[in-house]
């Protein structure tokens, strides 16, 4: 049987997830994540003594669920270096135009700072997947800052496309030109 605190732990976090999905990082107040769990306003603070706490519990589920995404890039092996950047760059900006919301909780320079549930060390793995393909597309380049430049890059194509800004500045209609030019910048002419 399934320990019911443990339960409406999981609950808080799912009442979050759904929040953030559906109306934004400003919907996840304490008090609404509550009273949608059907909790009264104090009950999240014994399982996340601080707001920051269940956000980074929320967060921490987006990273998870971007991280399976990411690992099927890695498929068989098959593709090439920046064939894997390519399709992960697919899947980062699919995700962030998707869920918005929680791709904003997720980058939160407070929660990543706070330490909270080792929200951290669970964004790693993703960025480590960047810096080892971009490592193997440009033996050359120091691949950390490659990999840094090219994340903020997606991160940045990814907001602007949100706000209604490249779509108006550059005509296009979709983010995958954006995607490929990126590329080029980092990585230099296709084909490598």
């Amino acid at each position: 049987m399934a320990d019911p605190e443990t339960g409406l732990r999981a609950r808080l976090i799912d009442v979050g997830v759904d929040l953030v999905s559906t109306e934004g990082v400003q919907a996840l107040t304490l008090r609404e994540i509550a009273r949608r769990a059907g909790v009264s306003h104090g009950a999240p603070r014994r399982y996340f003594p601080t707001h920051l706490e269940l956000l980074s519990a929320i967060a921490r589920r987006g990273f998870t669920d971007l991280a399976g995404r990411a690992a099927e890039v890695r498929g068989d092996g098959a593709a090439s270096p920046r064939e894997q950047l390519a399709a992960l760059g697919r899947v980062y900006l699919d995700f962030a135009l998707t869920h918005r919301g929680m791709h904003e909780l997720m980058f939160r320079h407070d929660l990543l700072e706070s330490g909270h549930l080792g929200l951290r060390e669970t964004s790693l793995p993703l960025f480590s997947l960047l810096v080892d393909l971009v490592g193997r597309a440009r033996p050359d380049a120091d691949a950390a800052l490659v990999a840094g430049s090219l994340l903020a890059n997606l991160h940045g194509i990814a907001q602007l496309w949100t706000w209604g800004s490249l779509p108006l500045a550059t005509g296009a209609d979709d983010v995958v030109p954006l995607l490929r030019t990126a590329l080029e910048a980092h990585l230099g002419p296709g084909g490598r």
